[in-house]
């Protein structure tokens, strides 16, 4: 078994008899104190995540991930449709499962879905998604003096921040991880 030094972020552990997605993994090492692993991580049954702490040397249980790439089709009422590009299979996610990531899922995007012991436990969303800007007010002639910006509200929902120029019907590169605004697409 690893150690806990070996964590990453994306892995599957084994913790307190449930398996637990890596979410973030800090190595700490303070002062004169021993070294250790901070690390937050989300439960597949109960889908909570929590902050834990483990010793730099101490093992833990890894469990085997796997990832498949779909494209998302449609949502649904409480569910999610995404199709397997090999097999043409239609696969239904719940709405807890896919959480945050339904502000940047427009038709057609492929994402990758994390896999353990056959169940679904993860959508990772590509870096970067371009998205078509649904309504957004005019920008004020005269505010160029500064990098002002102005709210507009995407095609999936999402409200971000973007430059006084950026048009409604416009495409937007937007950063999946943070929700900043990264340029026209």
């Amino acid at each position: 078994m690893p150690a806990a030094n070996d964590l990453r972020k994306g892995q599957a552990i084994r913790y307190n008899g449930d398996i637990a997605i890596v979410l973030e993994v800090q190595h700490r090492t303070p002062g004169n104190l021993r070294a250790f692993v901070q690390a937050i991580i989300r439960s597949i049954k109960t889908g909570k995540s929590a902050d834990v702490r483990f010793s730099s040397t101490e093992k833990v249980e890894l469990v085997e991930v796997e990832r498949k790439e779909l494209e998302y089709s449609y949502k649904d009422r409480d569910a999610y449709f995404f199709m397997d590009p090999e097999t043409y299979e239609t696969i239904q996610l719940d709405a807890s499962l896919v959480g945050d990531s339904k502000d940047y899922l427009v038709e057609n995007l492929k994402v990758m879905v994390l896999y353990t012991e056959g169940k679904a436990v993860e959508i990772e969303l590509p870096p970067t998604v371009t998205l078509k800007v649904a309504e957004s007010a005019e920008g004020v002639r005269g505010d160029s003096a500064n990098n002002v910006q102005k709210p507009a509200t995407l095609e999936t929902g999402k409200i971000i921040q973007v430059p006084l120029f950026i048009k409604e019907g416009e495409l937007v590169k937007v950063d999946s991880r943070t929700g900043a605004y990264m340029g026209r697409a």
